[in-house]
């Protein structure tokens, strides 16, 4: 018969434990991804190779202006990997004839290798790419958008859950709070007309040792930002 004292102890016990798996759980229910406790699976055959330093930009899309859309870098440098899909999510000219389409690519075309998070990317790019309907009147007044990026860090909030996950979370899986401005330009009855907000979200990223270099997981609401 167990004693009074070992009793309260595994009760107490008990509680720690239910406590940090709440705290892991309802940490990555704000974002809705529940698959990084376990992280994307690697693919049966990893590639030969594992660049460490980002690699020239390809062209991922191309129009008969000339504008060009370069593919993610290939790196695994959590920080600088967040710093491009943050260009690559926010950059844009309407002075041109591409498409969200032809943007999100980009950004879908570098997304969880085996699959796993990639209709969940899909689903997050709509809060931050216009719809087409709105893309059209962007057009129509030549806009322009760029981010000045003021600060990319790794929040608290994922840093305790990390800790707290008692390794839970795959090693080589990263989030990046990134918070910045977003400017645009355009024309308004031959006017030029500029506007400056502030952005903040979150990037989840997973890199070495689940694949050869970073990929894209997921991406937090916009402005609702892990801290």
């Amino acid at each position: 018969m167990s004693s009074p004292h070992s009793e309260q102890h595994r009760r107490k016990r008990l509680l720690i434990i239910l406590t940090i798996t709440g705290f892991v759980v309802t940490c990555l229910a704000a974002v809705g991804i529940y698959g990084l406790v376990t992280g994307p699976q690697q693919a049966s055959t990893p590639p030969a190779t594992s660049p460490a330093a980002p690699s020239e930009p390809t062209v991922a899309a191309d129009d008969q202006l000339g504008a060009r859309l370069p593919s993610l870098p290939k790196t695994n440098d959590p920080e600088a990997y967040a710093r491009a899909v943050t260009v690559a999510l926010f950059e844009w000219d309407k002075f041109t004839l591409l498409t969200p389409a032809d943007h999100r690519g980009v950004l879908i075309a570098d997304a969880d290798p085996t699959g796993t998070e990639a209709p969940g990317l899909i689903s997050d790019l709509d809060d931050y790419f216009p719809s087409a309907s709105t893309w059209r009147d962007l057009a129509e007044y030549r806009t322009s958008q760029q981010i000045q990026i003021e600060q990319v860090f790794v929040p608290d909030l994922w840093t305790e859950a990390v800790v707290a996950s008692g390794g839970q979370i795959v090693e080589g899986t990263h989030a990046l709070t990134v918070e910045g401005i977003r400017h645009r330009e355009g024309v308004w009855y031959d006017e030029p007309v500029t506007s400056a907000h502030p952005v903040a979200f979150t990037i989840f990223i997973s890199c070495e040792p689940v694949f050869d270099r970073c990929h894209l997981l997921r991406l937090s609401e916009l402005d609702n930002p892990l801290r």
